[in-house]
């Protein structure tokens, strides 16, 4: 079957994308799903912030190591500003993964519980329906941004003042870190809608996604350092690991460089745009076109 995408009358569209939204907030809300994903963020966040404080630890209370290239990434890295930064961002790897994962859910569910014909059959826009999801899974993502980014803050504060140093939330680096960091989890969702338009099945698409987001991003690094260290000995190809979103949004919030060749953190930040504006505009085209029978 195959349903007409522009159906809808151009004055309802105001009520009708309220509508939608009030909708797919509550097939969110009666399910278990939002909750354990809520769970699981603030455990891995709570993880998160107890490797980070160590490592602002070794970082700026540390000796630096006598090899020259654990030096030079001990020089980088020992800044206030840099371990508050990667503080108050704790939790953003699965925050953001758990976000991806449910907004596939948002898309996939259609399909699994068969309900994707009366979706489109109640709101034939289908433009609508897809805009409303993307819409639905940010807002969601607003909620996991803001459980690690309380956890983080609360944290974060304790912990500077322990060991002597100001907390740094009024340094600008630190809140555009924050700021950009609830960009990144947007993005996500974002993410995971297009991700589950290319892929319908539920299992198919959560696995896929879930290996790309951790295995994929780790074997990135590890085929760019093999590369570099053996082939092509340039700077740049380290540097491409930015086209990896994992490593972009790690970049994007980070105030000074990750790593002597990383790119600044605006570079990460195009990167994820980028590919947020192609799989947006790949999922709308995909499901006002695509036969739902």
């Amino acid at each position: 079957m195959t349903i007409t995408a522009d159906a809808a009358p151009a004055r309802t569209r105001g009520p009708v994308a309220t509508h939608l939204i009030r909708s797919e907030y509550l097939k969110i809300r009666t399910t278990n799903t939002w909750w354990l994903f809520g769970l699981g963020t603030f455990f891995f966040t709570a993880l998160a912030l107890l490797v980070n404080m160590l490592q602002a630890h070794y970082y700026l209370k540390g000796t630096p190591p006598e090899a020259a290239d654990e030096r030079a990434q001990w020089l980088l890295q020992h800044n206030p500003i840099t371990q508050a930064a990667n503080i108050y961002t704790s939790g953003q790897f699965f925050g953001g993964m758990f976000v991806m994962v449910l907004a596939i859910l948002m898309i996939t569910n259609e399909y699994y519980h068969q309900t994707a014909t009366s979706t489109f059959l109640t709101t034939p826009h289908r433009t609508s329906v897809v805009l409303a999801k993307f819409l639905t899974a940010m807002i969601a993502s607003v909620f996991f941004w803001l459980l690690t980014t309380v956890l983080d803050l609360i944290a974060g504060s304790v912990y500077f003042n322990a060991e002597g140093y100001a907390s740094h939330l009024g340094d600008w680096p630190v809140e555009r870190a924050i700021l950009i960091n609830l960009a990144v989890f947007a993005l996500w969702a974002v993410f995971g809608v297009g991700i589950g338009v290319l892929i319908r099945s539920q299992i198919g698409a959560t696995v896929t996604a879930t290996l790309l987001y951790v295995v994929g991003t780790q074997i990135a690094g590890i085929i760019t350092f093999l590369i570099h260290q053996f082939w092509i000995k340039k700077d740049w190809v380290l540097t491409m690991q930015v086209l990896v979103p994992a490593r972009a949004a790690e970049i994007a919030v980070s105030p000074t460089r990750l790593y002597e060749q990383s790119p600044p953190e605006w570079v990460g930040a195009v990167v994820l745009i980028g590919y947020g504006l192609v799989l947006g505009f790949i999922g709308t085209s995909i499901m006002r076109n695509r036969d739902i029978s």
